[in-house]
């Protein structure tokens, strides 16, 4: 099975961070390890916003270190480029003209009562843990993800 993690920045990236950090990211990935065994993983960065990380544990099972050293890439990358990537207060969407958005929950619960986001509205749901899950769940309509419940609660 393939295990992923996505890190969403509270920014997007620059061109020039992107590659500087895609270049750390694929460094990282090349020394990669769980106890010794390398990692079958990489790592890309997705429309400039989010960082994911896939690893496939039929090769080798991911550890607690080896989850620790990935944090510790993030956080080293959150020091040289000023960017956050463990913000869990923001909400990435598609607005009506399938640009991404990056909102505070507030602003997204006042646009879900406006009505300019509304449950055929596509969200991201960082949540999501497999490969399978990533191609089919990831970007999806908010009513078919944990923002339904969150925001529409009500309704």
């Amino acid at each position: 099975m393939k295990k992923i993690w996505i890190y969403q920045a509270d920014r997007f990236f620059t061109q020039p961070e992107h590659e500087l950090a895609q270049e750390k990211l694929d460094r990282f990935v090349k020394e990669w390890t769980a106890h010794g065994s390398q990692l079958a993983g990489k790592a890309e960065i997705k429309y400039n916003l989010f960082i994911v990380f896939t690893v496939d544990e039929a090769m080798a099972q991911v550890t607690g270190c080896s989850i620790d050293k990935s944090v510790r890439v993030l956080k080293e990358l959150e020091e040289e480029l000023n960017i956050g990537l463990f913000n869990r207060m923001l909400i990435s969407y598609r607005d009506t003209e399938g640009n991404i958005q990056l909102v505070s929950r507030e602003v997204f619960d006042s646009l879900c009562k406006e009505g300019e986001v509304g449950q055929e509205t596509i969200v991201f749901n960082n949540l999501i843990q497999t490969a399978d899950d990533y191609s089919s769940k990831w970007e999806v309509p908010l009513k078919d993800s944990w923002h339904a419940s969150v925001f529409f609660a009500s309704v």
